[in-house]
This record gives structure tokens, sequence and C-alpha cells, in this order.
């Protein structure tokens, strides 16, 4: 069975995630924003292997709020945060990383 979202809802500081496979799991909001892959968060890799950028700016409260989150294909969500922020696909994979710790 594809590893697949039923339901994403927000619980007060957590994003809850009903999986296909009857699981469950929660991230913390603020860790999820944190651990955004993409490259103006992240960073990305030149030819080399070495990161090159990544912001390592100032949060604010409004970094930690979720506006909403879309679907992204069968792999993924993009959250869009209340600081304008959006550009983050988090793969399913990686977001049971984060829940693990692993991520």
């Amino acid at each position: 069975m594809q590893l697949a979202i039923e339901n994403l809802s927000v619980i007060g500081t957590e994003l809850a995630i009903r999986w296909n496979d009857g699981t469950e799991t929660y991230i913390l909001l603020e860790l999820l924003r944190r651990k955004c892959p993409c490259a103006l968060c992240a960073g990305e890799k030149d030819l080399l292997g070495n990161v090159q950028g990544g912001d390592q700016k100032q949060f604010t409260p409004a970094s930690f709020e979720l506006k909403r989150c879309d679907l992204v294909g069968g792999y993924g969500i993009q959250p869009h945060w209340m600081d304008g922020h959006g550009s983050g696909i988090f793969s399913f994979s990686y977001l049971s990383a984060i829940a693990s710790g692993a991520g």
C-alpha cells in the first residue's frame, strides 16, 4: 500500500495527519516550519555537493501559524504560513521522518 494522507488538520500548535494505513502523526508547527526543505530555507546543493544559500532569518509568531496546507500530487504537502512563506514541499516520507525525529 502506498502511503497517503486521509485527513490533515491543525490541532492547537500541531499538524495532525491521519494516514491511509490507520496511523496518526502529530508534528509541532514550529518544528515543521524550521524543517522547511525549500531552497530559500534549507539552501541547495551545487554540483560538488556543497550547500549554497539557506535563509537563517528571524522567525516571527506568524512564521509558525499555518494559513493552509495543499496536497501536492500523491506524494506530499505544501504548507502556506501566515508570514507569507509557502514554497516548501514536504514529501510524505519526509513528514514521517520529521515526526520520528529522524528528519
